[in-house]
């Protein structure tokens, strides 16, 4: 059977905001934390930004013992996926070894968004790269302060979720800054965005909104019964 390089997870799950679509096995962000990201700060120590929600596959990258390792959400080599989606993010990564391996530490870990295949939106990728950066760990479970990952996805070239805001908005004005279509390339109307709350310089906490009309999936073969959807291919 195969097993967990990192020994849990690559990434977990995301609370939801009141009136975003939930699916099973989701949950809730408590109503407190819902008002200090959509309404009002706690006092001058929090931070709060508002990023575009992409829809792919969440995947990541870890240095162990210096070898960069593709994992899938789950926390598996993607190699050991059944997906052609992950086969295709590990050659993806492979190419580009030398931006991951210089941007990781030893234990840390970059997650992302690996928009090759569509789940239930499609992208136009052209000029764009497939996979979006959009949390670096620098342990198991300690999240880089926003800023400073940014500058580290800018500095190695990764692409990074769009910023709506710096500081608490709700989730309507979230969603007209967002736009139809988003900021990387949608050619479906986009499903929402991201919260993320950080106290004293370290993430406090994340939070998303989904809109209510988002289908999970409806591109991917088990929806479709056809062959997947492709954003993007290295043979395109």
């Amino acid at each position: 059977m195969a097993e967990k390089p990192l020994g849990h997870r690559a990434y977990g799950s995301i609370p939801h905001l009141p009136n975003s679509r939930m699916g099973p096995g989701d949950h809730a962000c408590s109503p407190g934390q819902a008002r200090i990201a959509t309404g009002k700060a706690r006092d001058k120590h929090d931070f709060v930004t508002v990023t575009e929600k992409l829809d792919g596959s969440s995947v990541a990258i870890t240095k162990l013992n210096g070898e960069i390792i593709p994992l899938t959400r789950a926390g598996y080599r993607a190699t050991d996926s059944p997906y052609e989606q992950h086969h295709l993010f590990h050659d993806w990564v492979m190419a580009n070894l030398n931006r991951f391996d210089s941007l990781l530490e030893d234990g840390q870990r970059v997650c992302g968004e690996w928009l090759a295949q569509a789940h239930g939106t499609r992208y136009s990728l052209a000029g764009r790269e497939p996979w979006v950066m959009f949390d670096l760990f620098l342990d198991a479970h300690q999240r880089e302060a926003t800023w400073e990952a940014r500058y580290l996805a800018d500095k190695y070239g990764f692409a990074t979720p769009h910023l709506l805001a710096e500081e608490p908005i709700s989730v309507e004005e979230a969603m007209s800054r967002l736009g139809e279509f988003g900021f990387y390339g949608a050619t479906d109307p986009v499903e929402g965005v991201v919260y993320r709350v950080e106290r004293d310089g370290k993430c406090d906490y994340l939070a998303k909104y989904v809109k209510p009309t988002k289908v999970d999936g409806s591109y991917l073969e088990s929806q479709t019964g056809e062959g997947p959807v492709w954003n993007w291919r290295p043979d395109a």
